[in-house]
């Protein structure tokens, strides 16, 4: 069986962020995924499957094992692969690298989430958090926004300071509450469990991107944010029930269900708002990774 197998650093080299962007919104154009994740564990190590079937599209299995212990002998704490299958016949298609599909999925999901809702000449983006998945946003919002200045927050700065030597196109922001005053858009990717972007900086017309939470007790934005904005989503299924960020307000009732816009499946109402903050809400999933896969397979040349 020949299958197609696709490493970092070739399956990166002709991408494109706006592109993907694309990929994704067609992708959603498509009868709705059916999505399912499932966790075996053993100890304090843990098995995460998570599937995805589009009809038309194909199948998507991304397993990701998270072994906290390899810390202690310098291996990595998460690894994984992505398994294509095709749709019509149900081979394996390809094998996908588990970071190049990760990196790819979750800044280009959220930037196409900004592309939509964002002040289309937005100037100067926020980036909050300087870890793995700060940097590939910095990447795909300075594609996304070319003409846009980049700020960078990080709760410890020398890691932010690190980072921006890295990426000459970013700036260190010391100064949190300063930093999101003077942005367009706020785009945050941090592991807090309490809010740190709080509403009372935000004014109308700002968007607020948040990546970060994906626990049921993780949140990054307070309930005045939440109250202030017009929220979206990329994903009912895998964001209101099983995410803290709108979980717990809508069971608080802080907010409604009501209160939510669109996910990407509405994604002609999605639209800035200039009275008021437009709120996205990065919630991932399979379905994601397997439009964002098909999307690298499209651009592979071996």
């Amino acid at each position: 069986m020949n299958v197609l197998q696709i490493p970092f650093a070739e399956g990166e080299a002709n991408l494109d962020w706006v592109e993907l962007t694309q990929a994704i919104a067609d992708g959603h154009q498509r009868p709705k995924a059916q999505v399912k994740d499932t966790f075996l564990y053993r100890g304090d190590d843990t098995l995460l499957t998570r599937s995805a079937w589009v009809d038309g599209l194909g199948i998507a299995v991304k397993s990701t094992t998270i072994f906290p212990g390899n810390a202690r002998t310098g291996r990595p704490v998460i690894d994984g692969s992505v398994s294509v299958y095709d749709d019509a016949d149900g081979r394996l298609a390809a094998l996908v690298d588990f970071f190049l599909v990760t990196k790819w999925k979750t800044a280009g999901d959220s930037l196409l989430g900004a592309l939509r809702l964002a002040n289309p000449d937005s100037r100067n983006i926020l980036i909050v958090g300087a870890g793995p998945v700060g940097e590939s946003l910095c990447e795909a919002f300075a594609a996304g926004f070319p003409l846009a200045r980049i700020g960078l927050w990080n709760r410890t700065c020398s890691k932010a300071e690190t980072l921006a030597r890295k990426l000459s196109h970013v700036d260190v922001e010391y100064d949190l509450r300063d930093a999101v005053g003077r942005a367009d858009i706020i785009v945050t990717a941090t592991m807090s469990m309490q809010p740190i972007i709080k509403g009372e900086w935000l004014r109308p017309g700002q968007h607020l991107n948040l990546v970060g939470a994906f626990l049921p007790e993780m949140r990054e934005a307070d309930d005045t944010a939440l109250r202030c904005g017009s929220i979206y989503m990329d994903s009912y299924d895998t964001t209101v029930e099983h995410i803290g960020e709108i979980s717990i307000p809508i069971a608080e009732g802080t907010i409604s269900r009501d209160d939510l816009i669109a996910d990407y499946y509405a994604l002609d109402r999605f639209a800035p708002d200039p009275s008021k903050v437009t709120v996205f809400k990065n919630g991932g999933g399979a379905h994601l990774d397997l439009m964002t896969s098909r999307y690298i397979i499209s651009k592979f040349q071996p």
